[in-house]
């Protein structure tokens, strides 16, 4: 799915009304439609809505989604600020058959400390819900004055919010981040056709909160037809690039696996990658181990072979590779002399594709040199304080995105930064988002199994960029399946790589 920007969804909208044709108050019928259709899944009707509303076409929105929730038995009231300069034509038109309805209760807001004083606090006698509908997408200034105080005043009443299309007071600008103090803490944001590129930095989730994405009816040709170089990775997006299996394939069919991972103490890394890479689909997978993990691979992973280091503890050297489709580096081994001297002569040799994550990661940002021969296709999978060894320290998250863009560009690499809505930059200056996981795969060895996901992916024939996309997308999904059955709290990595299988099916049944 695309993420586009402001200007883009603006053009959508007017193309929309002249080739479909559709009145813009009709499209924004549309839109209050499908937002109510969304509360009315999720909210009860003991709960009052209070919608607050701009005077331009965001509050004409709430205008119409007040309504409709009256039409539909749910008690409504309404709060319009009368802080802006002038009305929109549409808020006008909306406005009016509000009146022609009746029964909703409307308030003029002229003091933002009327806010307090209308609203009181809600408790379980009496929940009500606030409906922001402010301003939406179109803002490029920060607020301020009365709209400033009445966002905060909102912020104050610690209630449910469910804000339209975007919080108010967020901007879809991030240039300057989100050092901004009057921005709707939204519980809930309904925005529109597509996701917005703020939406998917840690710093704004106070604001966002959880978002659901609506379909309003735009002209999906004139969308498909937008150039962007951001994407959200949907589920029918991960699912187009399944490979079926034929019916007489055979294990050598879906490659051979190697993994290089683990030393002494750290032998757990080495366990989960195989397991991943083994439920990932590859039809045959080697761990190279040092001697002191050869039982413990035949034990723990009996489906795959052990290929031993000459050393007792770590990495230090591995003789072949020509054998294998692809390699997967780096959970557990260490940084050793001798494993980074070996790690430079793999790459050096490497003819398949290559993951790097962990500690392969950590002895390439202290040879920064590295980066210029690694093998074409190459992935790695820093968590944001690896990708920091990079790139210094960067506290904006925006400038951490192009940082990322960056880095992916100018190595010719794929970079998935591992977080909430990991997300994979390529070497043509796209991003991708992932849409999949949850808090609980915070967890030890998590980026283990997405080590051995992707390996696993890409030892079966998958390009770079798709096995990091699906292999992102199902490690988050098999998180999230693992997360209906043990709760965020418990949930472990082994867990991620047991639920790959229900994760595939699911995407097998669209």
């Amino acid at each position: 799915m695309k993420i586009l920007t402001a200007e883009q969804l603006r053009a959508a909208d007017a193309y929309t009304i002249s080739h479909e044709p559709v009145a813009s108050i009709d499209l924004m019928e549309r839109a209050a439609g499908v937002c109510v259709q969304w509360i009315a899944e999720h909210f009860g009707k003991e709960t009052l809505f209070k919608v607050v509303c701009g005077m331009g076409n965001n509050g004409g929105d709430g205008l119409a989604i007040a309504r409709l929730l009256h039409n539909l038995g749910y008690k409504t009231e309404i709060y319009i600020l009368g802080f802006f300069p002038h009305a929109s034509g549409d808020f006008k038109l909306n406005l009016e058959r509000l009146n022609k309805t009746g029964g909703i209760p409307v308030h003029d807001v002229k003091d933002p400390a009327d806010i307090a004083k209308y609203f009181g606090k809600p408790d379980i006698n009496s929940p009500f819900a606030v409906v922001d509908a402010i301003l939406g997408s179109g803002l490029s200034k920060p607020v301020e004055d009365g709209i400033a105080e009445a966002i905060q005043a909102i912020n104050a009443l610690k209630c449910t919010i469910i804000a339209i299309d975007m919080p108010s007071g967020m901007m879809m600008s991030m240039t300057e981040g989100s050092a901004y103090k009057n921005i709707i803490c939204a519980t809930y944001t309904l925005t529109f056709e597509t996701p917005k590129l703020p939406f998917f930095f840690a710093t704004n989730q106070s604001y966002v909160g959880e978002f659901a994405i609506l379909d309003i009816g735009l002209d999906k040709t004139f969308i498909q037809e937008q150039k962007t170089s951001d994407y959200y990775i949907t589920r029918p997006d991960a699912a187009r690039i399944v490979k079926p299996r034929r019916k007489f394939a055979h294990k050598g069919d879906f490659g051979h696996a190697l993994l290089v991972a683990g030393s002494r103490g750290k032998m757990g890394a080495a366990v989960l990658a195989a397991r991943a890479c083994q439920r990932a689909g590859a039809g045959l997978v080697t761990v190279h181990t040092p001697l002191c993990g050869y039982a413990v691979i035949q034990t723990a992973v009996p489906e795959a072979m052990a290929d031993c280091d000459v050393h007792e503890n770590y990495f230090s050297e591995i003789k072949d590779t020509d054998k294998y489709n692809a390699i997967g580096i780096g959970p557990g081994i260490g940084q050793s002399d001798e494993t980074a001297r070996a790690l430079k002569l793999l790459i050096q040799n490497s003819r398949a594709p290559m993951v790097f994550d962990a500690d392969a990661l950590n002895i390439i940002a202290e040879n920064k040199t590295w980066l210029s021969f690694l093998p074409q296709g190459s992935i790695l999978t820093p968590h944001p304080g690896e990708f920091a060894r990079f790139t210094g320290k960067i506290k904006d998250l925006y400038e951490v995105y192009l940082a990322q863009k960056a880095f992916a560009i100018k190595h010719s690499v794929f970079l998935v930064l591992k977080g909430a809505f990991t997300s994979i930059a390529t070497p043509a200056g796209e991003v991708y988002f992932n849409s999949t996981g949850n808090p609980g795969m915070a967890t030890a060895g998590s980026g283990d199994t997405l080590t051995g996901i992707i390996t696993g992916l890409l030892a079966q024939g998958y390009s770079s960029m798709d096995a990091a996309i699906l292999g992102v997308y199902l490690h988050g999904l098999a998180g999230d399946i693992a997360e209906q059955h043990t709760g965020e709290h418990a949930l472990v990595a082994g867990d991620i790589a047991k639920c790959l299988g229900k994760a595939y099916m699911q995407l097998e049944r669209l």
